[in-house]
C-alpha cells in the first residue's frame, strides 16, 4: 500500500555532490528503519545508511564521512545527501523502509524504484 518513489540522481563529476529523495506516500517512518541501498553494475545490492524512527543513523564504511542520511517527517521523506563522490559511488540507489508490524519483531520491507547515480569525469 505504502509506496516509495526516489528522486535526485543523476550524473556528477568526481568531488561533486549529490542530494538524493525518497518520498512516502503517506506517514509511515515512526517505528521505522529507513535506509538507503545501492546496487552497482555487477555486484550485490548494498547497505549505504539508515536512520531509525528516533534519529539513530548507521553507514557503510565506504560512506561515512562523506554521505548523510536524514528525515523529513513532516513531508514523508528521506534524504541522502552525498558529498566527495567517487566514481565507485556510481550506482542505483534504492529507497528502503523496515515496518515493525507487531511485539514480536515482525517486520514488512518495501523498496522504491531506484534511481541512478553516475559518478564520472
Amino acid at each position: 500500500q505504502v509506496q516509495l518513489v526516489e528522486s535526485g540522481g543523476g550524473l556528477v563529476q568526481p568531488g561533486g555532490s549529490l542530494r538524493l529523495s525518497c518520498a512516502a506516500s503517506r506517514r509511515i517512518f515512526s517505528g521505522n528503519t529507513m535506509g538507503w541501498y545501492r546496487q552497482a553494475p555487477g555486484k550485490q545490492r548494498e547497505l549505504v545508511a539508515t536512520i531509525t524512527s528516533s534519529g539513530k543513523t548507521n553507514y557503510a564504511d565506504s560512506v561515512k564521512g562523506r554521505f548523510t542520511i536524514s528525515t523529513d517527517n513532516a513531508k514523508n521523506t528521506v534524504y541522502l545527501q552525498m558529498d566527495s563522490l567517487k566514481p565507485e559511488d556510481t550506482a542505483v540507489y534504492y529507497c528502503h523502509s523496515r515496518v515493525t508490524v507487531n511485539v514480536e519483531g515482525a517486520t514488512i520491507d518495501k523498496w522504491g524504484q531506484g534511481t541512478q547515480v553516475t559518478v564520472s569525469s
